[in-house]
């Protein structure tokens, strides 16, 4: 039953029935008995994700070490990890807090289209920055010229144009399918699988257009970054140079486990039936997904990264009551 906070999909004034175009987000795991502990350790997660993701933002902005095409694709990681969390997290525990389980028509559009938009653009960015490290171990001679700033730049303008051409298709598509019974979504956020479950129409068209898509946001991706990953581990293996091979092997298992982490979840949730999921099956998914990889990026590569520690020493080596306690 929806609380009295939530408006009605009809309601009758003065003998004339008005309509709603609100959706009504049941919220995360809404039969789960202690869903409150869940809730806040989110809060706590989203809390140290956006610490994370911005500490390496400013890391690599004040360090001039920093100043590399690797770190530049990083900081675009880091900037959609920060948007990709903040797009969901905020709202779920805004209405789990204050009752209030409706979104908007527009707003549901608006979440839908970020997500996919971010989405997207990571699937790509991960693939260029697969391709930044094939040219840095495979190619080094030529690096700089390869990787130069404008097509740094250039990279990132593909990965945000690309995410945004396909998040303007689902967008379109998903807030105009005929809704005919409840508006209840099984969700925390406006995700577009748990749209089309309460879609009075046939969507098994656009569930082949989603797999379409993802064979080009996810297979083909994942395929080019194993490739350039295979070309790696095989330049590494005749490098002379230990010490070198173990820098470049460290960096290249540190981008693997995020895209493992990443591209993982969207297969399933992608890429096969949505007739063959639970509510409660996507949810922990897109948890995954939505607030901890944000989480554990900034991590895996930080911690795996010699350089970002140095900066982060650095910076934290300045301040007057770290060295006083130091």
């Amino acid at each position: 039953m929806v609380d009295g906070s939530t408006r009605s999909v009809t309601a009758k004034e003065g003998g004339n029935e008005t309509f709603t175009t609100d959706f009504i987000l049941l919220g995360l795991f809404p039969n789960m008995k202690y869903v409150c502990i869940l809730i806040h350790t989110i809060i706590l997660i989203y809390l140290a994700a956006v610490t994370g993701n911005f500490t390496l933002l400013l890391l690599i902005w004040m360090d001039l070490r920093l100043h590399t095409p690797m770190y530049f694709l990083l900081s675009q990681l880091s900037l959609i990890d920060l948007a990709l969390i903040s797009s969901t997290v905020p709202k779920m525990a805004i209405s789990f807090f204050s009752g209030r389980r409706n979104i908007t028509h527009l707003a549901c559009g608006a979440q839908i289209f970020f997500f996919f938009t971010l989405g997207g653009a990571e699937c790509i960015l991960l693939t260029l920055m697969a391709y930044d490290r094939y040219v840095a171990v495979c190619n080094p001679l030529r690096y700089a010229v390869i990787m130069n700033q404008g097509v740094c730049v250039q990279m990132a303008i593909v990965s945000w144009i690309g995410g945004i051409l396909a998040s303007t298709a689902h967008t379109i598509y998903t807030m105009n399918i005929p809704i005919c019974g409840s508006r209840e979504i099984h969700h925390f956020f406006c995700e577009m699988p748990a749209i089309m479950k309460i879609s009075c129409t046939d969507t098994a068209t656009y569930e082949l257009v989603v797999f379409v898509m993802g064979i080009a946001f996810i297979v083909i991706p994942f395929g080019l970054i194993m490739t350039s990953y295979t070309l790696i581990f095989l330049t590494v293996l005749h490098l002379k140079s230990l010490k070198g091979g173990r820098k470049a092997l460290a960096t290249c298992t540190s981008h693997l486990m995020v895209v493992s982490f990443y591209l993982g979840p969207c297969v399933y949730m992608y890429m096969t039936p949505g007739s063959s999921h639970t509510p409660e099956q996507e949810q922990a998914v897109s948890v995954f997904c939505t607030v901890l990889t944000p989480m554990l990026n900034p991590l895996i590569y930080s911690l795996r990264n010699k350089d970002v520690l140095e900066a982060l020493q650095k910076v934290l080596g300045k301040h007057p009551v770290i060295q006083q306690n130091t």
